[in-house]
């Protein structure tokens, strides 16, 4: 790891960590993100609170998930290398436990192939569909193995009573859909035991289609149970 290298990474999770925690979306010590920079992936280091990210806390790893400099990695390396491989022209990655996407997580889904209706359509057009991916226990490798394998295209997941994880471009665009992910979270909460006004499948795709996000009719189809 070189000191520009390093540099470069910590300055740009550091800005990213503090705009979550300014956000309320990183309580306490939670949530981790990392970057792909250089043919390395650099992550914030395990129990690190994203507020007051510093150079030792950020740790080299080969884009395999190996180890190879620096603390130790957040224990939920799999769940960011597998948004990585769904979405391969992504080079940050951001898991929180904000209260709203938790709080979301927690309920049944909207649709078998997102867990938050088409509430607004800045969410449609920042994030797009968000599948809800089955619990297991926060660091199981397995977390990983649903996220790739999940067959709904999608740029964001909900981790049953868990939190949300979500890929971009780069850290700025990774950060907004989280944000705006939390935001639908909070929205389509508030509204669920009213009767409420979901933009309509033509209006979602058209949306997603003009802003390269994703989004499936949801139709006739029946929430599977989580396993």
């Amino acid at each position: 790891m070189t000191d520009h290298w390093l540099a470069d990474v910590t300055a740009a999770l550091a800005a990213a960590g503090e705009r979550l925690a300014a956000a309320g979306l990183s309580p306490g010590s939670s949530g981790n993100v990392s970057v792909v920079h250089e043919g390395r992936l650099a992550m914030t280091g395990t129990g690190t609170d994203l507020g007051a990210l510093r150079s030792d806390d950020i740790a080299e790893l080969t884009l395999d998930g190996i180890h190879v400099r620096g603390p130790r990695p957040s224990k939920e390396v799999a769940m960011h290398l597998a948004m990585y491989v769904r979405n391969p022209t992504h080079s940050a990655c951001v898991h929180v436990h904000s209260p709203f996407s938790v709080a979301a997580s927690c309920v049944t889904p909207w649709s078998a192939a997102s867990a938050v209706p088409p509430i607004t359509p800045y969410f449609v057009m920042r994030v797009g569909q968000t599948p809800l991916v089955p619990y297991r226990a926060p660091g199981d490798p397995q977390i990983g193995a649903l996220i790739r394998d999940e067959p709904t295209p999608s740029r964001a997941v909900l981790l049953a009573n868990h939190g949300q994880v979500v890929s971009g471009t780069d850290i700025t665009d990774a950060l907004d859909a989280a944000i705006e992910l939390e935001e639908a979270c909070r929205i389509s909460l508030l509204t669920a035991n009213h009767e409420r006004r979901l933009l309509s499948d033509d209006e979602a795709v058209e949306l997603a289609e003009r802003h390269g996000t994703s989004w499936t009719p949801r139709g006739p189809r029946s929430v599977p149970p989580l396993q």
